[in-house]
């Protein structure tokens, strides 16, 4: 049979894909099924987040507090004490006035300098801008060797009976929008509009809660 034959060219043809390729993958079918197919992962438009955030917004918001100023009623009890040793009327009757981090005491030998050594106290503290709604006043006790003595409890922070009434308050006033939330020893108001949140606290400001209160952290 002739070499160019149709048979022997085939032949040839076969026995050349029988051999050995360079690239011996191309013998094992399996590796290419278990390549991965190529999937589309949407992405996503960086404008899109933009636009999402430009939305989340917080409301306006204050903080109704009641603090005290250790500093300058320190600095008025010093003042009562140096002015009960120098006038004439105290002279003899160990009058002061001792502060804890709670209370003051006063003590003096009668009740009627008793009530004289607080009215000073009081001079003093208006004096230094501290409000006398700070302290719950107690009654004139009897203390030792038949001298008299009374306790002024500090008050900082709104309790609970406080809050509840601001609250009240707040929610009488009619305005839209705006809500009270206790948080601790204090209030959060939160409302729409910030002209409606400087409504409350003008309002807030004459109505008397025995308290005296600030108002803190406006936020718009």
């Amino acid at each position: 049979m002739a070499a160019d034959s149709p048979s022997a060219a085939t032949s040839g043809h076969i026995m050349w894909w029988a051999g050995k390729d360079s690239n011996l993958r191309r013998q094992n079918r399996q590796i290419y099924s278990l390549l991965p197919l190529a999937t589309w992962v949407p992405t996503r438009r960086p404008g899109r987040i933009r636009q999402a955030r430009r939305y989340c917004f917080s409301m306006p918001t204050f903080d109704i507090v009641s603090e005290v100023d250790m500093q300058e009623v320190r600095n008025a009890v010093d003042q009562a004490n140096r002015e009960a040793t120098t006038r004439f009327d105290f002279k003899g009757t160990n009058s002061t006035i001792e502060l804890t981090d709670q209370e003051l005491v006063l003590t003096s030998s009668t009740e009627d300098r008793l009530r004289a050594l607080y009215q000073v106290l009081q001079e003093k503290m208006v004096k230094r801008e501290v409000s006398l709604k700070s302290f719950d006043v107690g009654k004139i006790e009897e203390a030792t060797r038949g001298t008299a003595r009374q306790k002024l409890t500090i008050q900082a922070g709104i309790s609970s009976d406080h809050a509840k009434k601001l609250n009240k308050f707040i929610k009488e006033l009619g305005l839209k929008g705006v809500s009270s939330q206790i948080q601790g020893d204090q209030l959060r108001v939160t409302g729409k509009k910030r002209d409606d949140l400087q409504a409350v606290i003008t309002a807030a400001k004459v109505e008397d809660f025995g308290i005296p209160l600030q108002f803190n952290n406006f936020r718009d």
